[in-house]
């Protein structure tokens, strides 16, 4: 089997949990470093799925290596290869699979709740409740329209884009489920003042420097758990 491609952008957009994840699914994948200058590779045919993670970027910024990744992910569409986001690997799936990318009304920063909607395809890829509650963390400014022919899976109050589905294969979430107590501890040494801003701007999606850090070996397995849920159903797609 070819392995997985996993894009990272920045250091704290690292891949989390996601490795072991694949790991446990027995599937072999590569770490792709954009953020030390690794090219994008030129040939989606090369792996079994793509992966792109998180980064401070907008997916609308004229960086070359996203117009490369856009290119790259409408190949491996039209080749019926497996493509999965995360933030802002979720708005580069969209934006690049006909949807587009916009400042949302308000950032979502920290621990927040998405709502699984009432569909036979959330419970299928989150394997609850439709209509469940889920607790994730969240550190993004902007968010995603869905592509033609999407569908969405979770939604929240500040945030009506959380997840989505295409093809059957192809998936993108907003929110930061991949998140490790150290990558989250990572995030709030890098950019704990933008977190302390908009908290203090009232932002009701922002939780304290104190609440964000709390409980997070918990609060990480949990996520940990939802994650390797939706990547099991993903994994269904990959080319064997």
């Amino acid at each position: 089997m070819k392995p997985i491609a996993i894009f990272q952008h920045t250091e704290v957009g690292a891949p989390g949990s996601v490795p072991a994840i694949l790991d446990a699914l027995q599937l072999p994948w590569c770490l792709i470093r954009i953020v030390d200058g690794e090219p994008v590779p030129a040939d989606a045919g090369a792996f079994s799925g793509l992966v792109f993670m998180g980064g401070f970027m907008s997916a609308n910024d004229p960086l070359p290596w996203i117009a490369q990744e856009t290119a790259l992910i409408r190949e491996a569409a039209s080749a019926g290869i497996p493509v999965c986001g995360h933030c802002l690997g979720s708005q580069i799936v969209a934006a690049a699979l006909g949807g587009s990318v916009r400042r949302n009304a308000q950032p979502e920063i920290g621990w927040n709740r998405v709502t699984l909607e009432d569909t036979a395809t959330a419970q299928e890829w989150f394997a609850q409740p439709a209509g469940a509650s889920v607790p994730v963390f969240q550190w993004h400014a902007d968010t995603f329209e869905l592509p033609p022919g999407a569908e969405r899976i979770a939604t929240s109050t500040h945030c009506e884009n959380q997840a989505f589905v295409m093809d059957g294969r192809h998936l993108a979430m907003q929110c930061h489920l991949e998140m490790t107590p150290q990558l989250v501890a990572l995030s709030v040494e890098r950019n704990g003042p933008q977190l302390d801003r908009a908290f203090r701007a009232g932002h009701p999606a922002v939780t304290s420097r104190e609440q964000t850090l709390a409980d997070l070996p918990a609060r990480t397995d949990g996520m940990k758990s939802v994650l390797h849920c939706l990547y099991s159903r993903w994994a269904e797609g990959l080319p064997r």
